[in-house]
């Protein structure tokens, strides 16, 4: 089992900046992919970006290219979103996710999810 935690969403103005947290705990996470997903009142669970944990490799989808950076820091066991020049389309309950395998874009093929962390951008 992994556990996963997600912080340091909030309320902040169109053009800041946030960065998110996801503590990960239980299971060593070396052949796991972690990700970032995201959902918007009415919306599906969107994918962001995803980060090999072993590697540090990165895939991204468009929205997320370019404003915002998947990282880990693997002694800390800790998953991270920054991002910035955020928009009020980017309000939305942000997710952590992990699978055992290699990165994936459908939320359907992770095993394990945070609770969620709300991010809200004012215009």
């Amino acid at each position: 089992q992994v556990q996963l935690v997600e912080s340091g969403g909030g309320l902040v103005q169109a053009g800041g900046s946030l960065r998110l947290s996801c503590a990960a705990s239980g299971r060593t996470l070396s052949n796991y992919a972690l990700a970032w997903f995201r959902q918007a009142p009415g919306k599906g669970r969107e994918f962001i970006a995803a980060i090999t944990w072993s590697r540090g490799s990165t895939y991204y989808k468009n929205s997320g290219k370019g404003r915002f950076t998947i990282s880990r820091d693997n002694a800390e066991n800790t998953l991270y979103l920054q991002m910035n020049s955020l928009r009020p389309e980017d309000t939305a309950v942000y997710y952590c996710a992990a699978r055992a395998e290699g990165i994936s874009t459908p939320s359907w093929t992770y095993e394990y999810w945070g609770q969620g962390t709300q991010v809200t951008v004012s215009s």
